[in-house]
């Protein structure tokens, strides 16, 4: 699958762009033979301003036919918020493909 990433008020590094494609592929097996028509993942700091910590935030749409699966989560940590997402997304899979039959 093909995964566009968007970042916001971070800066990309290699071991995010890996960890983000990782976790994306994972949903292949949940997906089947399902087509993928867009993927386009945003992970970011929400804003700059917290007095306790930065607030991260990922979001994934996935464009399948006939269908817009949408996920956004917001977590203390970059890491845990993809994860979520993954989590979250993989039952909107489920949840799509049950539905269509």
């Amino acid at each position: 699958m093909r995964i566009n990433i968007k970042v916001t008020n971070l800066i990309m590094t290699e071991g995010m762009k890996n960890y983000v494609q990782e976790k994306m592929d994972m949903l292949d097996k949940y997906l089947g033979n399902t087509q993928v028509l867009n993927c386009d993942v945003e992970i970011g700091k929400t804003t700059n301003h917290h007095h306790k910590g930065d607030i991260f935030r990922a979001e994934v749409n996935l464009s399948l036919t006939g269908e817009l699966l949408r996920v956004e989560k917001v977590e203390d940590d970059l890491y845990k918020a993809i994860d979520k997402v993954k989590e979250h997304l993989a039952q909107a899979i489920k949840k799509y493909k049950e539905k269509k039959k």
